[in-house]
């Protein structure tokens, strides 16, 4: 059997999920899923730690995130590509936004405005009998990327529930697909999530009974189990599969993407970097420049503008500036220091003449990654 878990939280969701990213993705790669999607509640957050653990336990990773809209149920979204995506990171954000730190209002208007190429799993166990409307809400926003997600954990009315999902699925037109709302990534790991709900609620994990889970099925669980609890419902499993196969994206597609305006009409970022950086290297040797310095800067632009990072320096430099004109006390430190670059855009205050750079500790093309500019601004006037 071939199965994908679709809606999966981490302990990037505060005080609900017990597991790492990184425990989540090793499990479901050894009990062979065919998929793993990494749903936090209102948060993109443990992505990334899931992303990078599929490069030891290669797993398709599926990105999402669990939504709670203060006014419709609660449903499960994926990102089939890199707009869509970017959609749902900017759905969270509104969201954060608009509420307290740590909370998150969305309404499903906001859902509406940014639906495009996400798929939908509206949670069944959250909906109301007294609003069944909803889900055909959910149907008419989403069309054929919405899903009903049917998720049991070994309850004595599991065949009676999931009877009644499939009577609502097939009224609704809604596919019924299978899910697990998983919390952690083995059993043993309930008793850190009593814990976690304990503290959430202010008690003591006796006090807390009530908002306990009744066992410790929140796990990933082996396929064989997933068929058994299923064996009446087969196309639900199967659908899994049919959510992992419109999910393309990945994070791999991702990159830093730094505003280009800062350059004027006319001029490439490149081009205006070296001339901002020769306007600094002329202020900071009114007498001339030295020739070691020329040599230092020729050699770290032309290394910049290989690697395309010159977008990264007008940005830092820009933040500096802003900073400086405003009376904010700042100062590039770290790696930032070995670069004639830095200093003469005033983002450092090291004179590569009275010290011995190594610029490859700051930029070099085999780590093929942005460079580390740190800068420290005043803690008083910081926001």
């Amino acid at each position: 059997m071939r199965y994908a878990e679709l809606h999966c939280k981490t302990n990037f969701s505060f005080l609900e999920g017990a597991s790492h990213a990184e425990e989540l993705v090793a499990q479901a790669r050894a009990l062979g899923y065919a998929a793993l999607a990494i749903t936090d509640r209102n948060s993109l957050a443990g992505v990334v730690r899931a992303y990078t653990a599929t490069k030891d336990h290669p797993l398709p990773l599926i990105i999402g995130a669990e939504i709670t809209p203060t006014d419709a149920p609660p449903v499960v979204l994926w990102a089939t590509d890199r707009q869509a995506y970017g959609r749902l990171s900017r759905l969270i954000t509104i969201g954060r936004r608009r509420a307290a730190k740590g909370q998150c209002e969305i309404t499903f208007d906001d859902l509406a405005s940014l639906h495009e190429g996400l798929l939908a799993g509206v949670i069944a166990r959250e909906l109301s009998p007294e609003r069944p409307y909803l889900l055909p809400d959910y149907r008419d926003l989403f069309g054929d990327r919405c899903y009903l997600l049917a998720e049991l954990h070994r309850g004595p009315e599991d065949a009676a529930q999931l009877s009644a999902w499939q009577t609502l699925s097939k009224r609704t037109r809604v596919p019924l697909v299978a899910a697990g709302d998983v919390h952690y990534h083995v059993p043993a790991r309930k008793v850190l999530q009593d814990v976690l709900v304990a503290i959430r609620q202010g008690t003591t994990v006796a006090e807390a009974k009530e908002h306990l889970f009744a066992n410790a099925e929140r796990h990933l669980p082996p396929l064989a189990r997933i068929a058994e609890t299923f064996a009446s419902a087969p196309g639900a499993i199967a659908r899994t599969l049919e959510i992992a196969n419109r999910c393309h994206f990945s994070l791999a597609e991702l990159k830093y993407e730094y505003p280009e305006e800062l350059a004027p009409p006319g001029q490439t970022p490149f081009d205006y970097l070296v001339a901002q950086t020769w306007a600094g290297a002329h202020e900071r040797y009114p007498q001339g420049i030295p020739a070691q310095v020329q040599k230092f800067l020729q050699h770290e632009l032309t290394l910049i503008g290989e690697l395309h990072y010159e977008a990264y320096f007008l940005t830092v430099w820009d933040l500096v500036r802003f900073a400086r004109s405003r009376g904010i006390l700042c100062q590039g430190r770290g790696s930032a220091a070995n670069s004639a670059v830095c200093y003469c855009l005033g983002v450092t205050s090291v004179d590569p003449l009275e010290t011995q750079l190594l610029f490859e500790r700051f930029i070099s093309k085999e780590r093929q990654e942005a460079p580390d500019i740190d800068v420290d601004f005043e803690h008083e006037r910081r926001e």
